[in-house]
């Protein structure tokens, strides 16, 4: 399917998705289910399959979405994890996943999802965008491509979010990630070890499955600039410091900035969408950021389609606004609260050793961590028990 030549010669599009990662992809599936008919432009600046910074690590909150749009198939051949182990300063808790999770690859997972949107019917090009701009008619691709909506899903640095004027993101993250050979001890585990710096700074080892473990070392950046970001020799050195070993013999390092989710999410009304690190979404306390990629995705592009169906282009951004805020808002004000209680080392050992003593408060932990949860009343009991007995904060594996 290709678009129609609009006045001006410019292609035209019913909707154009810029950035073809997760949140692109699920944009272009949540479209294309609304009305298989949708004329959609999927803009990426790179070929595929191509790699990204990450930890790799797909919450079944991903595949829940992704069942939605015929996609919960992409995790396919890969070995579903079922443990996680997670300690700071000699507190730590090792447990059961309520429901298993996946480290797979960017160079795999981001691959599948854009083969699966191109099924379903959108356009890939290969397109560097630089411009975004809006006229009476709709938006203005780089000066050549007219769309009626437009999603932004081009990660941290968005020129479609620098279009619509968004606040700056405010609190962000910066981390260093390899593959490495997976030791003995950790198969079959992912494993996070919390450091002594900027909060949340911590170390990670996933097993992949196939003998490589995604590894790597992240830390919060101080929002003023007054502290000097940690340079990469920096970082691993905290990676080998608190995982001794893992990152031996590995390779692919790259680094990423993650902008952190805040009290509030904006998005503006209008026909311009943003998703996924676009709009500033990844979990503050864990930097975990594909759950909300395809779950915001899919929700502009249904957003999208919808608008386009009523010939109101212009509703699509209060649409989306009001279903992203039912879907994650309470979610968001619960994360953020928890990355600033855990910003002092006493609260993140109280929940630790809360959730080393109980199994239930362990999955609230992770629900909280990896998917949409909240600080429920057992969680902030816990924590509560937690400080109270800091007299002897030795913990015991949960199970």
């Amino acid at each position: 399917m290709s678009g129609v030549t609009a006045a001006g010669g410019a292609d035209a599009w019913d909707v154009v998705v810029v950035g073809a990662g997760p949140a692109g992809a699920a944009a272009a599936l949540g479209a294309l289910c609304v009305d298989r008919t949708l004329r959609v432009l999927l803009l990426d600046r790179a070929d595929f399959p191509r790699d990204k910074c990450c930890g790799d690590g797909i919450a079944p909150h991903v595949l829940d979405v992704l069942g939605s749009v015929g996609a919960g198939d992409v995790v396919r051949g890969w070995t579903p994890l079922r443990r996680l182990e997670v300690a700071r300063a000699g507190h730590g808790v090792e447990g059961v996943l309520a429901r298993p999770a996946w480290v797979i690859p960017r160079t795999v997972f981001d691959a599948r999802l854009v083969a699966r949107a191109v099924a379903a019917g959108a356009v890939l090009r290969r397109q560097r965008v630089s411009s975004v701009d809006r006229n009476p008619r709709g938006t203005v691709v780089d000066g050549r491509t007219w769309a009626k909506v437009v999603i932004g899903a081009d990660g941290a640095h968005s020129a479609v979010r620098s279009s619509v004027r968004a606040p700056a993101h405010r609190a962000r993250a910066l981390a260093v990630r390899g593959y490495a050979p997976t030791s003995e001890r950790r198969r079959g585990v992912q494993v996070i070890r919390f450091g002594g710096r900027r909060q949340p700074s911590y170390a990670w080892a996933f097993d992949r499955g196939d003998g490589l473990s995604n590894v790597g070392y992240g830390e919060l950046l101080d929002r003023d600039g007054s502290v000097p970001p940690p340079t990469r020799s920096m970082m691993m050195e905290q990676l080998d410091e608190l995982l001794p070993g893992a990152g031996a013999d590995g390779t692919q390092w790259r680094g990423h900035h993650l902008p952190l989710s805040g009290w509030r999410w904006h998005q503006p009304d209008g026909s311009t969408l943003l998703a996924g690190d676009a709009a500033g979404l990844v979990n503050p306390m864990t930097g975990e950021g594909i759950y909300y990629a395809v779950a915001t995705g899919v929700l502009a592009g249904r957003a999208a389609a919808r608008a386009v169906a009523a010939g109101m282009p212009a509703a699509a951004g209060r649409r989306y606004r009001r279903q992203v805020r039912n879907l994650l808002a309470s979610h968001l004000r619960h994360t953020w609260v928890v990355s600033r209680l855990s910003r002092r080392p006493v609260v993140l050992d109280a929940g630790l050793r809360a959730a080393s003593r109980d199994a239930l408060v362990f999955d609230d932990l992770v629900e909280i961590g990896l998917g949409d949860g909240r600080i429920t009343p057992r969680l902030a009991a816990g924590l509560v028990a937690g400080l109270a007995a800091d007299v002897n904060p030795v913990s015991s594996p949960r199970r």
